[in-house]
């Protein structure tokens, strides 16, 4: 997290989220205004890796060959060779996603949730770690195509960086460069398994897992939601908590995990209600009222 943090100066806590998603083996959605360092998120985070980094500008015109990759005949060897897209890769960043149309978006399902590729009905593995780092600008609408909720549902977690605090954006403008560039590798690729491997043998007691699934069905019986979280939503907040439980080098999640990564892990999941989404509603409110009424489990004692 240090060395991701010396690209994104004062970003503590989203840059945690990031490595969160990626040692989850989960994605990122980022919804920011052009500028605010997302690019150099990306290139911080496959650096740091030791691994690759592909960009794809998201365009109306983009084809799903353009992100996966195309199977070409060699009149050489006269045979077809696959010519792999920008997708294969550590971290891919997907800019603007919205910007391209439902079908090309789509392109990124399979591999989104299986880790594979497939072409001509031949399958490829894009390798370990994989992460999309999608994003889409929250101002400008015209001309985008809104994700559907099955596709935000794929995401882990849903941030933004914003604007860097006076101190920071000061030290960023007296550097004038690339922060990325020169950042060197603190982890291998095969680290990264390991370390998502580990993750999931933290212990997450049954009364906490009790907490998430009453948070999940209260946003799904909740008056201003038309659609909650899904089951997946509820098992993407286990996986998530582990992790931020192991970061912290516990072998256990507390209850306090659940309630801090809530936001970022839920929120994008459900649907308001069109009259509350009329009244200006927004789905962070209504989660942090939810969070509010459903009742943490307390300790216990001997």
């Amino acid at each position: 997290m240090d060395n991701v943090g010396l690209a994104l100066l004062g970003k503590e806590h989203t840059v945690r989220l990031a490595l969160t998603a990626m040692v989850a083996e989960g994605h990122l959605l980022l919804e920011d205004a052009p500028g605010t360092g997302k690019t150099s998120l990306a290139k911080a985070l496959a650096a740091t890796v030791q691994g690759t980094h592909h960009r794809i500008q998201f365009t109306p015109d983009l084809l799903p060959s353009d992100v996966t990759g195309v199977t070409i005949y060699d009149q050489g060897t006269r045979r077809f060779e696959f010519h792999p897209g920008p997708v294969f890769a550590s971290v891919v960043l997907a800019d603007e996603i919205n910007r391209a149309s439902p079908k090309t978006q789509a392109a990124l399902l399979e591999v989104m949730e299986e880790g594979n590729i497939t072409v001509d009905g031949v399958t490829h593995p894009v390798g370990r770690p994989f992460m999309v780092i999608a994003t889409q600008n929250p101002i400008e609408q015209a001309g985008t195509y809104r994700l559907p909720e099955a596709q935000l549902d794929r995401f882990l977690i849903k941030t933004s960086l914003g604007y860097p605090d006076r101190a920071s954006a000061i030290e960023i403008l007296a550097g004038a460069k690339d922060r990325t560039i020169g950042l060197t590798a603190r982890i291998t690729t095969e680290a990264v398994g390991t370390m998502a491997d580990l993750a999931q043998t933290v212990h997450i007691d049954p009364v906490v897992l009790d907490y998430v699934a009453r948070i999940t069905e209260a946003t799904r019986d909740d008056a201003q939601t038309a659609l909650g979280a899904s089951v997946r939503g509820g098992l993407a907040l286990v996986r998530c908590a582990k992790v931020w439980a192991a970061s912290q080098g516990r072998e256990f999640v507390l209850p306090d995990d659940i309630k801090q990564l809530a936001q970022p892990v839920l929120a994008h999941r459900f649907v308001l209600d069109a009259e509350a989404e009329f009244a200006g509603v927004t789905a962070g409110e209504v989660l942090a009222r939810l969070l509010d009424q459903v009742a943490p489990p307390v300790l216990r004692t001997a």
